[in-house]
């Protein structure tokens, strides 16, 4: 998927590199990442673009950042295990629901064919959108809206992350998934919750717990209201 993205190759900041590097290896080897693949991701994507220049110093530490109207950016390991349940093999259709700052999605985009991306925040989208421009990112579409209940016409998908936490696993996007597709994501309290592994069978779900996990909660239709 390389040819998708015309200004990765561009020369890097060399401490922001090193930080790269050392990140993947400390953080994500580490801690159980051993798909190459995805391992490749994190080094060529720079985690420091999704964020505001004054926390730059801490883009490679291995925890979440504020990106704006309560919304953070999630620790490296959470992504990366995410990212990694998914066993991509670079053909796949994928959907992400909260874009957040885009480095999920762009980590998606370099491990597969097409990324669908929804944010319900106008303002985050915009950022996003315009890093995704400046890094020469091309195979994400993104759009504002309910990602709770998914993007139906262009279901369905190979694999779903949800990145933020719902009180219950929402059927539409349950429902979006192909064949043997998988969906992560996190489910239960405001607080704290268990990250789920979904993989369709029919008409049933397989599930997985993968890890105990912190996320914003997920607003919607199928999510938490605003008033929760």
């Amino acid at each position: 998927m390389s040819s998708l993205f015309s200004n990765l190759n561009r020369p890097m900041k060399r401490s922001y590199k090193l930080q790269r590097e050392n990140m993947v290896d400390r953080q994500l080897k580490n801690r159980g990442i051993t798909d190459e693949s995805v391992l490749d991701a994190f080094n060529r994507i720079e985690r420091h673009r999704f964020i505001e220049e004054s926390l730059w110093d801490r883009a490679y530490n291995d925890s979440p950042l504020p990106i704006g109207l309560n919304q953070t950016i999630s620790q490296p390991y959470i992504v990366a295990l995410m990212t990694q349940a998914l066993e991509l093999t670079g053909e796949e259709k994928i959907l992400e629901v909260g874009t957040g700052s885009g480095y999920q999605a762009a980590i998606l985009a370099l491990l597969s064919s097409q990324v669908f991306t929804i944010e319900r925040h106008g303002e985050l989208a915009k950022t996003a959108r315009r890093v995704f421009e400046s890094l020469g990112i091309h195979n994400i579409a993104l759009r504002v809206g309910d990602g709770t209940i998914g993007w139906k016409e262009y279901s369905p998908y190979d694999g779903i992350i949800v990145t933020a936490a719902s009180p219950e696993t929402p059927k539409s996007l349950l429902n979006q998934l192909c064949e043997g597709g998988k969906l992560v994501i996190p489910v239960g309290g405001e607080s704290l919750q268990k990250l789920y592994l979904y993989t369709r069978r029919g008409d049933d779900f397989d599930r997985k717990t993968l890890c105990n996990c912190a996320f914003v909660p997920l607003i919607g239709s199928e999510g938490w209201n605003n008033d929760s």
